[in-house]
């Protein structure tokens, strides 16, 4: 069974594939479980400095993502799978 990605998630795993980091991002994702928590409040906090580089819906939507280990293991996945 083949889960539905959302917009934002969909939108993340564009980028890295288009920047040709899908498997480090996997990677990463897979590594780094504990840590997501804090790295979501690290991308709250830091909003107000990554304004110019990131759209604020985009952050926050990177956020969520890492505040929900389901979410980012399905993002893991997506991205080892290759192009849609």
């Amino acid at each position: 069974m083949h889960r539905r990605e959302n917009q934002p998630e969909r939108g993340w795993r564009s980028k890295l594939q288009a920047w040709g980091l899908e498997d480090v991002a996997a990677s990463l994702l897979e590594a780094t479980g504990p840590l997501h928590l804090a790295a979501a409040q690290l991308v709250y906090l830091g909003q107000p400095l990554l304004a110019g580089l990131v759209p604020e819906d985009r952050l926050n939507a990177l956020a969520r993502l890492l505040e929900d280990p389901q979410e980012t293991r399905a993002l893991a996945q997506t991205l080892r799978e290759g192009p849609e």
